[in-house]
């Protein structure tokens, strides 16, 4: 049986089909042998929230019903569907183990680092960053070009937001997270989302609402 033609591609077109979904590309790279995904994969594309507007229209959506896994389960229908449109593979940061390295993809973008707090920071996102799926394409389409840190000259202030020192240069401490969330002057993080993530100033210019920080942060800390 003969296959069907790949549909033609460019990143604008992707771009405005995920644009339609409140998505878009954070940045890709072109995968190795290496990295075990399916054969026929040329490029490897990073997919998350577009601002403004992403929270509005996930809330409006069918699988916002009340039960589990709301965000989960939009973006297995969405993502996934567009892949089999694409004839590509969709791949997620959810569902494992195992699990996918997302943290390790993001790097190999040219668009996305580790902050000094080790937490990844965006070009355009800062800290409020995050990954719904990523695309794998057989269509060899441009990629989003390199583009400098946001953290070259800036002042750290991401070093000294946490008032438990929850976040730096060493590991990640969530007992003392956790412990400081359950403390009434915790709520600032939950009502609006990390007070690290919201001290970068990348993140500053990143139109993510508060409820959608607040939605997550109660995800986190249940």
């Amino acid at each position: 049986m003969t296959k069907a033609p790949l549909p033609d591609l460019s990143l604008a077109t992707l771009s405005e089909r995920l644009a339609a979904h409140q998505l878009e590309v954070l940045g890709g790279f072109v995968p190795k042998p290496e990295d075990g995904l399916a054969a026929g994969i040329q490029r490897l594309v990073l997919i998350g929230p577009k601002e403004p507007g992403f929270w509005p229209h996930l809330t409006a959506q069918p699988e916002w019903d009340g039960a589990p896994d709301p965000v989960d389960r939009w973006s297995r229908r969405v993502v996934g569907q567009l892949a089999c449109d694409l004839g590509g593979k969709a791949l997620f940061p959810f569902g494992g183990p195992p699990y996918h390295p997302f943290y390790a993809w993001a790097l190999r973008t040219g668009r996305v680092w580790e902050s000094p707090v080790r937490l990844l920071v965006h070009a355009d996102q800062g800290l409020m960053v995050s990954f719904r799926a990523a695309l794998g394409l057989r269509q060899p389409i441009d990629l989003p070009p390199p583009a400098a840190s946001p953290c070259e000259g800036c002042a750290r202030p991401c070093m000294t937001a946490c008032p438990v020192a929850a976040l730096g240069t060493a590991a990640y401490d969530v007992p003392a997270c956790h412990a400081y969330l359950d403390r009434p002057e915790g709520e600032i993080c939950l009502s609006a989302g990390c007070l690290v993530r919201r001290a970068c100033p990348a993140s500053i210019g990143y139109a993510r609402m508060a409820t959608q920080s607040a939605y997550h942060m109660r995800q986190f800390h249940r």
